[in-house]
């Protein structure tokens, strides 16, 4: 690789969601109030589970720390974003876009695999009840969150490492309101067929393998459901795993556009609307989701604001 062109770019400019004057104080206004809720919600479902004794539970255990990512994932890129609206200054250099493309990568990738740990949670609860205490103890639950953060670094690693080392001639413009790896790699001088397939290959198996998890733990879990005599007993046991469903779906349904499309539909515009919804929408609406649809939930913060 030639090493000498990598120094001629020496900060990034983050385009963002759009360069109308008249458009940036409504984006700012839109992203402020998004990101406040985002921050107040997530913070009362964690505040709600800890001091509440009832929620003590290997799903609470898993809610709080999916609202504690989701808290994360969107810090890496809206106070960002908001700043550059605020000041009028759009330059990131090129050690923090590497590091934020880092952050993204490794939260946004242990949102899904919380998810599918959740999914292991009701799969277990469901479908082998009697053995529920012993698969997903509170050592178990803690080894499994410690191992996925383990996993999804070591990935964000391999990203952050393989785009810092291509060579950067110029243009300087990332069209994105943070830094992200598909417009990275078409800033590159550098020969990126071999990252590409790298990337998209262990890439695959680090989104792909939570997807596929879930998909198979429910599908043990309907077949479950379809095994109950009691309408009563399905319909209770479907009411827990409704709102996680609700999340898989946001999640996933935008990622899967976002990275596993045909080329023929490829749309700038349409990456930016897709990473606002699940790097900033979905995380919003996760807490919201689950304690509007969660008894256990809703009455514990019912108490909470009582006392």
């Amino acid at each position: 690789m030639d090493r000498r062109n990598s120094t001629e770019v020496t900060e990034f400019l983050l385009f963002g969601l759009s360069n109308v004057p008249e458009h940036q104080m409504l984006l700012f206004g839109v992203f402020l109030t998004m990101y406040v809720l985002n921050i107040l919600g997530n913070s009362v479902i964690i505040t709600v589970i800890r001091v509440e004794p009832q929620l003590h539970t290997p799903m609470y255990f898993f809610l709080s720390n999916l609202s504690f990512v989701d808290i994360c994932l969107t810090s890496i890129t809206v106070p960002k974003m908001l700043a550059n609206i605020l000041f009028g200054s759009k330059s990131i250099s090129l050690v923090s876009c590497f590091v934020q493309m880092f952050l993204f990568h490794s939260v946004g990738n242990m949102d899904s695999f919380l998810l599918a740990i959740m999914a292991y949670d009701r799969y277990v609860a469901i479908c082998d009840p009697l053995h529920y205490t012993t698969l997903v103890n509170r050592k178990r639950c803690i080894q499994l969150v410690v191992t996925s953060w383990l996993v999804v670094s070591l990935h964000a690693v391999l990203f952050a490492v393989m785009t810092s080392t291509l060579s950067y001639c110029g243009p300087n413009i990332i069209h994105h309101f943070f830094c992200d790896l598909p417009p990275l790699m078409k800033l590159s001088c550098s020969d990126t067929s071999t990252n590409e397939l790298i990337i998209f290959i262990e890439g695959s198996l680090i989104v792909m393998g939570p997807c596929l998890f879930i998909l198979a733990s429910y599908t043990a879990i309907v077949m479950a459901l379809l095994k109950m005599r009691s309408v009563e007993s399905r319909y209770k046991a479907f009411s827990t795993c409704a709102s996680h469903l609700i999340v898989v779906t946001m999640f996933y349904g935008t990622v899967i556009f976002m990275y596993f499309r045909p080329s023929s539909i490829y749309s700038l515009d349409n990456d930016q609307m897709v990473s606002v919804m699940y790097s900033t929408v979905t995380p919003m609406l996760n807490p919201f989701i689950y304690s509007l649809r969660n008894k256990e939930v809703k009455g514990a913060l019912f108490r909470a604001i009582r006392k």
